[in-house]
């Protein structure tokens, strides 16, 4: 069996960039008005609580902001803005203590080019026809939050579209228009408000570093100073389909950390750019979403070492998505269908949730971090320490964990997520892979989805606790250690019964 040693000095204070909790994704704007959606929201923001949300089709004629009214009498046209839905939505977010990260797009209908669209709930993809009513557009939309939401919006991350470098998502994949686009809106929103923090270019993988150098060209040339600069990062390979999903192999995670390393270094090329923040505004391991990895063991893994690693580049990075009430190839079928969300439908939290969960109470928590490696990270706390463990092979291992220790004994609360203890979609699978389950039936698939914990006592020896930490196949473990203090009552004796 392979075998990990870790072994703290106590001395040690290593960077470690932990911002899990910025921001998360979510299907279109829109889904916000749905019952299901926004007690998925809520179940993630009491156990995670993450600060910013971004999706798209903040524009899209389902939120019915941009209204072009011809009259009936004299015809004549007059432009409207409506933002009923929009006040319902953010006033959602807000309840539930998040705010956007506002992503500008897609193209009202009555304002687009072209009939060009994507998905199922048909997001127009093409520039406007008119840039005037375009940049008037997002400008009386930003007015109106500032108006009843307060300063507050100027912190609002703003992103100028999403992924322009692909065909599907932009007209033709157009570099110049897209530049456009963005000079546009970057001036007309500058001029609102110099508050207002704008960025872009919001690429995916697809000739990213053409793209990436491109538009800082373009910025610099313009005299264009963006506040950050936006991409997304996913690591599986091409998709293999099988009915109504696609099956994807998982990529060397080094080839995702040395490609988002060189976004970091084109950024930092220039002298007017050097160390602007990098944020990856959707991750995850599989772009589509109709992927069984997602719901599975092995993906918490996996996901494990990436929020240990994607801090070294990116200022955040943002999990694609939240929940499973999800759209862009239709209403799914069944309860697990390989859907993005780190939730299924009734609230049934997946292996990868508790990835997000632990790492955010390392956030909380911690000091310094004192240990940081392909399989584990651990930081100090005020009384001990925490750390989350990982296996991504398909094979058990073991970490041998040795930790300086100043009082004499430590508290040791092991929780751990793996394909034995705590695998949600193995039990709907037993029960017959109900596609439109009884509440019976998600309240047992409900009660298999949360970590197993345990407990023991580390006792100090020549400075040290030590303790070895089985981690099966595809295991996230979650360890917080704190020094015991024993209170007890008179009388009492643990394990006496006679």
């Amino acid at each position: 069996m392979a075998k990990t040693v870790i072994n703290v000095r106590g001395t040690e204070s290593i960077p470690f960039h932990n911002n899990v909790d910025f921001c998360v994704g979510t299907g279109r704007m829109g889904l916000a008005l749905t019952e299901e959606y926004l007690k998925e929201l809520s179940f993630v923001q009491d156990i995670i609580g993450f600060k910013h949300i971004r999706g798209h089709g903040l524009f899209t004629d389902d939120m019915a902001i941009y209204q072009r009214r011809v009259d009936w009498f004299t015809k004549e046209e007059t432009i409207e803005y409506n933002f009923t839905y929009l006040d319902r939505v953010m006033d959602a977010y807000l309840a539930r203590n998040i705010v956007p990260f506002l992503e500008l797009g897609f193209m009202p209908k009555a304002l687009a080019s072209g009939d060009q669209t994507i998905f199922y709930w048909q997001g127009n993809t093409t520039p406007p026809k008119e840039y005037d009513e375009w940049t008037k557009l997002v400008t009386e939309t930003l007015a109106h939050l500032v108006k009843r939401y307060g300063e507050q919006v100027y912190s609002w991350p703003i992103e100028v579209w999403n992924e322009p470098n692909l065909p599907g998502f932009w007209k033709d994949a157009s570099m110049p228009e897209y530049f456009k686009l963005f000079k546009e809106t970057f001036l007309a929103i500058k001029a609102l408000d110099p508050r207002f923090r704008i960025g872009g270019p919001a690429i995916c993988g697809v000739r990213d570093e053409e793209w990436m150098k491109a538009f800082f060209d373009f910025c610099k040339a313009e005299g264009i100073k963006p506040d950050f600069a936006t991409r997304h990062h996913y690591t599986t390979e091409m998709p293999a389909p099988s009915g109504h999903y696609g099956y994807q192999k998982l990529s060397d995670p080094q080839v995702g950390f040395d490609n988002l390393q060189s976004s970091r270094d084109i950024i930092d090329s220039y002298e007017e750019f050097k160390g602007m923040e990098m944020h990856l505004t959707e991750f995850n391991t599989s772009y589509i979403p109709n992927n069984p990895l997602h719901d599975t063991n092995e993906n918490a893994a996996y996901l494990a070492y990436q929020l240990e690693r994607l801090g070294e580049t990116s200022y955040s990075y943002s999990y694609w998505t939240f929940g499973d009430v999800f759209e862009e190839r239709g209403v799914p079928f069944s309860l697990f269908h390989g859907g993005f969300g780190l939730v299924a439908h009734g609230c049934i939290p997946k292996p990868t949730f508790w990835t997000f969960a632990f790492y955010k109470r390392l956030q909380e928590a911690a000091t310094d971090c004192v240990y940081k490696g392909k399989n584990a990270v651990v930081v100090r706390t005020a009384n001990g320490y925490r750390a989350v463990l990982w296996n991504m092979s398909d094979d058990a291992t073991e970490i041998d964990v040795k930790l300086a220790a100043d009082a004499k004994e430590y508290t040791v609360i092991r929780e751990t997520v793996d394909e034995v203890t705590c695998n949600p979609v193995k039990v709907w699978h037993d029960l017959g892979e109900p596609k439109y389950p009884s509440d019976a039936q998600v309240e047992t698939i409900r009660k298999a989805a949360f970590p197993f914990t345990e407990s023991d006592i580390a006792v100090r020896s020549r400075g040290k606790i030590g303790f070895t930490v089985p981690v099966r196949a595809h295991g996230v473990v979650y360890l917080d250690i704190t020094e015991r203090v024993m209170e007890g009552d008179r009388g009492f004796t643990y394990g006496r019964r006679f």
